[in-house]
């Protein structure tokens, strides 16, 4: 029988993690879905990680490579087969209970199209940094107009990275699959888009974990990010005239502005305690 859950990971050199987060997802107390892992064009062990679980629920396709995340993110999205979608990253973690949280919500919500939960920010270790993080003010049920605007406002994701994210299949197939107009903003953008077909539910509780990359994040890709947010609000406004004024861009492109150089001084940080981590060797 069909799942009634697709849980989708587009997987490209996630070696170091990924056994990890098949683990994590393997772990749900929810049990009635499938796993689909997309590789694409892997050229380090992350194949040779997959291949250690055996579960029946696991499907391992394959992604030739190029076409960037959207390629991967559209295909490993396309063959899953369940009602509910969600894509987890091939290093992040989701909690055992959010399955079931969500499709409980959307039981008690059937005009929900979206659930989201906020989010933990780990290390490579897997050390907490920031223990409860998204959502901004949303609470409850919120019309998916007001969620969409709430983004905006605050210039950031407020939905959170994928693995946050439970949305309806046909609602993702119906606007497209994944909105890669503007790269940094794949996740934020293509959830907008879901939430404007319906209602979200925001639920304040973490219950996934996203892992911080301490790798450079340059001051050209913060202003590049920020240059893209406020692409996407204007795209927006103009897609939907009546759900934001100028005033409404004019304040999400300068909080998009400083949500990109506050995460340019995370990383910093992240970078310098990793440096100076005393060394546990003999």
């Amino acid at each position: 029988m069909t799942p009634r859950v697709s849980i989708v990971v587009p997987a490209y050199n996630n070696a170091d993690f990924i056994g990890e987060t098949i683990e994590s997802i393997l772990a749900q107390t929810y049990r009635d879905f499938e796993l689909v892992i997309a590789d694409h064009a892997s050229t380090d062990a992350t194949l040779d990680v997959v291949s250690t679980f055996s579960d029946p629920r696991i499907r391992v396709e394959h992604t030739d490579a190029g076409g960037g995340a959207k390629r991967n993110w559209d295909r490993v999205s396309r063959l899953a087969t369940g009602d509910y979608l969600k894509l987890v990253c091939g290093d992040d973690l989701i909690s055992p209970t959010l399955i079931e949280e969500q499709l409980a919500a959307f039981e008690r919500h059937p005009s929900a199209v979206l659930v989201a939960s906020q989010r933990a920010l780990v290390d490579a270790a897997g050390k907490t940094i920031i223990g409860t993080r998204g959502l901004g003010t949303l609470s409850g049920l919120v019309a998916g107009r007001d969620a969409a605007r709430a983004a905006v406002l605050a210039g950031s994701n407020i939905f959170g990275e994928p693995g946050c994210v439970l949305m309806r299949r046909d609602v993702l197939e119906r606007i497209g699959w994944w909105d890669n107009d503007h790269p940094f903003l794949i996740d934020q953008a293509t959830f907008t888009e879901v939430a404007l077909q319906g209602d979200v539910v925001a639920l304040r509780k973490s219950l996934a974990s996203f892992r911080v990359n301490a790798g450079q994040w340059s001051v050209r890709l913060a202003r590049e990010q920020a240059a893209q947010a406020a692409g996407f609000h204007h795209k927006l406004r103009r897609d939907y005239p009546d759900l934001l004024s100028r005033n409404d861009v004019r304040i999400g492109n300068a909080r998009a502005l400083l949500t990109s150089f506050l995460r340019r001084a995370v990383y910093v940080l992240l970078r310098r305690r990793i440096t100076h981590r005393p060394s546990t060797q003999a």
